[in-house]
This record gives structure tokens, sequence and C-alpha cells, in this order.
């Protein structure tokens, strides 16, 4: 059986200088455009039928 080779540890990455593509990362959400498109919808089914949204 074979011995395991002894590899250095790696240095610590610095945080300062890290990819830009990380940035993006963090929860997932819709567009702002998403956002914008669905507030026009909502605008438009209320104009479209008013009583339906007096109850709540």
């Amino acid at each position: 059986m074979k011995r395991a080779k002894l590899h250095p540890v790696p240095k610590p990455r610095n945080p300062v200088a890290r990819s830009p593509l990380m940035r993006k990362g963090g929860a997932h959400g819709k567009t702002r455009s998403a956002e914008r498109r669905q507030a026009n919808v909502a605008l438009r089914k209320l104009v479209r039928d008013p009583k339906a949204f007096e109850g709540s």
C-alpha cells in the first residue's frame, strides 16, 4: 500500500483581490425589469376590474 504524499499547506487567499465574478453572488431574486412589469400588469388589472381589489 502506498503512502500519501505530504503536501504543503496552501496559502490563504487574499480577500481583497478576489474575482469580480464572485461579487455577483447572493440571494436570487427577480430582476428590476421583471418587477416593473409585474407592477404594470397589476395596475392594468386594477384599472380593468377595480371591484376585484376592494376586499383586499
